[in-house]
């Protein structure tokens, strides 16, 4: 498989009327905390809230007036399941999506609103794949394949040709890797217009294929079940030809990030850039802030993606504030005696933590008749002001469940 710069640079000619060219602004306080400037690439501002659109209108764009007859078929976890849905609503064409059993709702609700017959069928991408396979061929759909297409990987590298325009002199660029599509356009765009850019990958700890691919490592357990809160990019096989015809030769490091990390680049993202992003669509944030990376003067990172569920952002929230030690949860152990309440309350006040929750157990397995377990939800401002909180807990005679 080939793509050329030119290829990019006709892309662009094709969805530009339809595309968004999203903003690349600094980030000062990453800036600041790794000592390189860090800009971020809104691509979760995007239409339909990610990157996926402008492959997937490059793609239809390209296709026959007998394959718009006949309509598109194609399998995704969820963004690019909305850039098909939304580009074949404007050119007319049916469209039938395949997504996983488990793709988030907000997804799932958004590609059927942009007009797309949504099935669902399979745990993971692969299995959705699959299956819309089988449909290509039942009833001689083109199928419209998330990143292993040259018009998709396209489309993708328009980003590229964005970010060189506005940094020219750009020393290294993060990019969320899944299936690959994406890094592998951006990576042709910037390669051939900045061949010492480096080019980093990131993928999640739960889907890590690409990345064992790239170093040479044994593929992961195939039985192994997938859950991330990086949806966007949790592809368990990745793709030989990706990696040989792009990955392998452009791209500079690929590493992996946690769902801890990015929970924690989310809040981030919320507090200092006010911009909302999906799991997938952090990974590069959670990569620079979390790995020693070569990054040099000048480092690019995309926000691929903002299309997360409501029904889990909170959960995302406090895993993110308590990994930045903003949010701590305590058990202490007391006598069951009137004022040992007062006593912690007043401990964690004088210190500065503000108490969320607070719930007596006392008939927890391990307590005597006379104990009384208090579970404390706090916030807090670091971990060193956890750390003088549980001392000073410690200091009023009680104690604090888990440690000596």
């Amino acid at each position: 498989m080939k793509v050329t710069l030119e290829d990019i640079r006709k892309a662009r000619e094709t969805i530009r009327s339809t595309v968004k060219e999203t903003e690349i602004d600094k980030s000062f306080s990453a800036s600041k905390i790794l000592g390189t400037e860090i800009f971020l690439k809104y691509e979760n501002q995007q239409f339909t809230g990610s990157f996926k659109l402008r492959g997937a209108m490059n793609k239809m764009s390209s296709l026959t007036a007998e394959e718009r007859k006949h309509g598109v078929v194609a399998s995704s976890a969820g963004n690019h399941a909305q850039g098909v849905a939304y580009s074949a609503t404007r050119l007319g064409i049916k469209s039938t999506i395949v997504m996983p059993i488990h793709a988030p709702l907000v997804k799932i609700q958004a590609t059927k609103d942009y007009g797309a017959n949504v099935i669902l069928h399979g745990e993971i991408y692969d299995e959705a794949y699959d299956y819309a396979r089988e449909l290509e061929k039942k009833h001689n759909y083109a199928f419209v394949h998330a990143y292993q297409d040259p018009a998709i990987i396209a489309g993708q590298g328009t980003i590229g040709l964005e970010i060189m325009e506005k940094i020219p002199d750009l020393d290294s660029v993060v990019v969320p890797i899944g299936g690959g599509g994406l890094i592998s356009g951006i990576a042709t765009a910037v390669k051939a217009l900045n061949p010492k850019c480096r080019v980093i990958g990131v993928q999640s700890e739960q889907a890590p294929g690409m990345e064992r691919l790239y170093h040479h490592k044994n593929a992961d357990d195939a039985k192994k079940k997938i859950a991330t809160i990086a949806d966007g990019i949790a592809i368990k096989k990745p793709s030989a030809e990706m990696y040989e015809s792009f990955i392998s030769r452009l791209v500079d490091e690929v590493v992996m990030v946690s769902d801890d990390e990015l929970a924690e680049a989310i809040v981030f993202l919320l507090e200092r850039a006010k911009t909302v992003t999906e799991g997938s669509g952090a990974a590069g944030v959670a990569a620079v802030m979390n790995r020693k990376l070569n990054l040099g003067k000048k480092c690019c990172v995309i926000l691929t993606g903002g299309n997360i569920d409501l029904n889990i952002i909170s959960k995302v929230i406090d895993k993110g504030l308590i990994r930045k030690g903003r949010l701590a949860e305590f058990s202490v152990i007391v006598d069951d005696m009137p004022g040992n309440l007062n006593r912690l309350t007043q401990a964690i006040a004088d210190l500065g933590g503000n108490v969320l929750e607070v719930h007596h157990d006392r008939v927890s397995e391990g307590l005597s008749l006379r104990e009384t377990k208090i579970d404390f939800v706090l916030e807090t401002g670091s971990e060193e002001h956890i750390q003088q909180i549980r001392e000073a807990l410690q200091k009023t005679g009680g104690r604090i469940q888990g440690l000596p």
